[in-house]
């Protein structure tokens, strides 16, 4: 769960005994906190690669975060997936007429898919271990040690009525992530002025808001428009979560495959956070 530096731990000792062979002692991983070079930690900085883009937009497309050859390998893990879930409900990659309710586990109108213990797969847990994609948040936060969520997976198909490291391509009509461009901006002074607002969308976590019709109204006003971000398999869409951003379904003939994964300095972490994550994997294992 956590991706530490071995320069990071101090050295380990050893004990011997008597009658026991010399057992190395266990010594707690000393993680590094955010270093001087994480985003916004400074103004007017220019980093001269993505993180510009990141800091301007709110998003940025790193391209090639995972080679060609291994994401069409995890998309195909996941088609293989979704072809045995429970043993087989039906669903067949090559025959569209097979994409339905009946034949898939469950999977919202978005795409999403939460459940069923898919966060720790070992396709999903590929991606996150994938140096290109892991060396990106590095350079976010300025430190290689980081801890990483256990996140969703989107597998969206096209015509489903019944309902972000790509892995599929995501072209114009192929559904995928819409974000509003600059928008973060503006979050603190959008934030202040909708903090009464009457209408306000029903929100199950305080990390989660949903925009009205007023407040999308002001950031047309604002000048913010909104971009849909195409990529092709591999390539990893980096956003603000400030940004205001959402979900198109695919409207061609191609799925849309991602996993989602959010990092952040182990350091930042508090110990309860850690053990409630340690467990909550332990007894998925174990279940």
């Amino acid at each position: 769960m956590v991706i530490a530096t071995d320069s990071a731990a101090p050295s380990a000792t050893i004990t011997v005994s008597a009658s026991k062979k010399p057992q190395q002692a266990s010594t707690p991983l000393v993680p590094k906190p955010a270093g001087p070079n994480k985003l916004f930690a400074q103004e007017g900085v220019t980093y001269g690669d993505f993180r510009d883009a990141l800091v301007r937009d709110g998003f940025v497309v790193v391209k090639g975060a995972i080679p060609r050859e291994r994401a069409d390998k995890y998309a195909d893990d996941m088609f293989s997936y979704l072809e045995n879930f429970a043993g087989g409900l039906g669903f067949d990659r090559n025959d569209p007429s097979t994409v339905k309710e009946s034949n898939l586990p469950v999977i919202t109108e978005k795409g999403m898919c939460l459940g069923y213990g898919i966060a720790h797969e070992s396709f999903t847990w590929a991606v996150r271990q994938e140096p290109g994609v892991v060396s990106a948040f590095a350079k976010v936060y300025d430190t290689e040690d980081l801890i990483v969520s256990f996140d969703a997976v989107n597998m969206a198909f096209p015509n489903r009525k019944d309902g972000l490291v790509n892995l599929l391509p995501n072209g114009e009509k192929d559904g995928g992530l819409i974000v509003c461009k600059g928008a973060h901006l503006l979050s603190e002074e959008f934030h202040e002025k909708f903090r009464d607002e009457p209408d306000r969308v029903w929100a199950w976590t305080k990390e989660w808001y949903g925009f009205t019709d007023s407040g999308m109204r002001w950031l047309q006003q604002k000048g913010c428009q909104w971009e849909k971000v195409d990529a092709e398999p591999g390539d990893l869409i980096l956003w603000d979560s400030r940004t205001p951003h959402y979900n198109l379904s695919p409207e061609g003939d191609v799925p849309r495959f991602c996993v989602y994964a959010c990092y952040m300095p182990v350091a930042d972490a508090s110990q309860e956070d850690l053990v409630r994550k340690k467990d909550a994997y332990e007894r998925l294992l174990r279940g």
